[in-house]
């Protein structure tokens, strides 16, 4: 198989790129830094996006484009990032519009990520793929904006990807996450009964590979593992895999105040379940808090 990675060079495209490679697909990676259009040693091609606009027939005949570009929202959200954030995302969908546009041969499948906050903040919901989307903060407005950003994509099959929060041992929000933990400090954030879907990375990038071996998948996808848990719960998981006490609490009121509105990612959330990968046939490695602490850090 033949897939373009547009923010292949981040945390989540790393590790696409190499599981991949693995299998013997063909990888191109898009990105804003200079290739001079060459296959580098470890057996990817890079292009920029200057580059594809002016000759975007070096992509013609490949089979998927998985967007992961996006400003990182993990920042101090002032109003120069959120404009950042937000426009990351719309033109990354933009130029990807234009370029399958371009081609003669238009790639049958593009897999645009996006966010489990299309559904909003709710402290009691539990989400679907089959939910309504709603705006109440900044972040559910972008994953409206980026997926509607989407939609104007001519590709015969397009998949949502509704994203939790990945977790990996050294990179992404885990190894933060767990630090209070490691230092015998770890508790619940807030009141620790905000929601968190999440998902282990080895998961995401197999449902993303699921995604482009099974040509029935589209539309929204819910990225995001079987078992969402509340804060607290997802603490004294951490706890118990390093055999470390969750005893700390966090108020909510010092959350805020070191990190301003970014603070929601921690005291708020919500329940989301992929229901539409596992009624496809989709087997999660770590179905449960518990088994992807054991292998996040798990003492034995």
């Amino acid at each position: 198989m033949r897939v373009a990675i547009a923010g292949g060079t981040g945390f989540i495209g790393r590790a696409l790129t190499k599981a991949l490679l693995e299998r013997n697909d063909e990888v191109w990676i898009i990105s804003r830094s200079s290739s001079k259009n060459q296959s580098n040693r470890n057996g990817f091609t890079q292009l920029t996006w200057d580059e594809l606009e002016a000759a975007p027939a070096l992509l013609e005949g490949i089979d998927a484009i998985v967007n992961l570009t996006g400003e990182s929202i993990n920042q101090r959200w002032n109003q120069a990032a959120k404009k950042r954030v937000m426009e990351s995302r719309l033109t990354a969908a933009a130029r990807i519009s234009k370029l399958v546009q371009s081609l003669e041969r238009k790639p049958p499948l593009v897999i645009n990520a996006s966010g489990i906050s299309a559904y909003g903040i709710s402290a009691d919901g539990i989400f679907d793929e089959s939910s309504p989307t709603k705006v109440t903060d900044f972040l559910s407005e972008v994953v409206q904006k980026w997926e509607q950003a989407a939609d104007s994509i001519p590709a015969e099959r397009l998949v949502k990807l509704r994203v939790g929060v990945v977790l990996d041992k050294k990179e992404g929000a885990f190894p933060l996450m767990a630090m209070p933990y490691r230092l015998f400090g770890g508790g619940k954030i807030g009141s620790g009964k905000q929601w968190l879907s999440w998902i282990h990375l080895e998961d995401m990038i197999r449902l993303i590979l699921f995604i482009l071996d099974n040509n029935f998948i589209e539309g929204p996808i819910n990225a995001s593992s079987p078992e969402p848990v509340t804060n607290d719960s997802f603490g004294r998981a951490i706890g118990k895999a390093m055999s470390r006490p969750h005893w700390f609490p966090v108020p909510a009121f010092v959350m805020r105040t070191l990190f301003g509105e970014m603070s929601t990612l921690l005291l708020d959330g919500q329940r989301a379940l992929p229901s539409r990968a596992l009624e496809n046939g989709f087997v999660f490695l770590y179905p449960t808090v518990n088994s992807a602490m054991e292998e996040l850090v798990g003492q034995g």
